[in-house]
């Protein structure tokens, strides 16, 4: 019995070890506290090219969300991390593409930040981005190129962007799950200008309500909506999670 136990605890150490060593990794990674913050953005700022990831003033939260494709809401752990921010550079052995760099960051984020979680199905209140009864006003993407974006005090401009990848952004500030729905299956280029929304409400004597401005701007510029609802939620959890040494 004892043989047989030994037998089994061995050969689930060597399984153990083997799918540790399948799990790609960086050859070189550099995590150290951001040098500056990245003006008007939530997320900082997330560059790639072939083998080679930037991250500029990040969260683990953020590290996380670009590795396993969640968003801020669908992760549960410490405060910390929303608030500690971090600059990462790591390169790959060769060119490889973004999917081969985020499982890379998936190993990192174990390896250096000794991630551990699991995952729990919540109701949760959510936003769903819809069309409007007039149509939208996306512009599609011509050709191929990468997903960009760039905020500014009263706007943001995206080009390659899909409607689901421009709900994860604005999940963000919402800090609501927020989920595509418009069936919308393209890259779209397009841009919001939210001064006059802004304008109206003061005008109104009001006091401007950022989410309200939001969703005025989603449907006055690009023909989409952003509907309340409640949905049942992928959520993050996490069970330990440390702050990374520098190096």
């Amino acid at each position: 019995m004892k043989t047989k136990v030994s037998v089994c605890l061995l050969l689930s150490m060597t399984s153990i070890a083997a799918y540790a060593a399948e799990q790609p990794a960086f050859a070189v990674a550099s995590i150290r506290p951001s040098a500056a913050p990245v003006q008007y953005e939530h997320d900082g700022r997330t560059e790639t090219t072939p083998g080679n990831l930037t991250m500029r003033d990040v969260t683990a939260a953020t590290c996380i969300k670009w590795a396993y494709g969640v968003q801020d809401s669908q992760i549960s752990g410490p405060e910390w991390l929303q608030q500690e921010h971090f600059d990462v550079i790591a390169k790959a052995d060769g060119p490889v593409a973004d999917d081969r760099l985020k499982l890379m960051m998936q190993t990192l984020l174990a390896n250096r930040f000794g991630l551990t979680f699991h995952r729990q199905s919540r109701e949760l209140p959510a936003y769903a981005l819809t069309i409007a009864k007039s149509g939208h006003k996306l512009k599609e993407s011509v050709g191929e190129g990468k997903p960009y974006r760039q905020n500014s005090d009263m706007g943001t401009v995206a080009k390659f962007t899909t409607m689901q990848e421009f709900g994860d952004f604005i999940s963000g500030p919402l800090q609501t799950p927020v989920v595509d729905m418009t069936g919308l299956t393209r890259r779209y280029d397009f841009a919001i200008d939210f001064t006059p929304y802004v304008q109206a409400e003061v005008e109104a004597g009001r006091k401007p309500d950022a989410v309200g401005i939001l969703i005025a701007a989603l449907q006055g510029d690009l023909g989409i909506k952003l509907e309340s609802k409640k949905e049942s939620v992928d959520v993050l959890v996490v069970d330990h999670i440390e702050k990374p040494s520098e190096n």
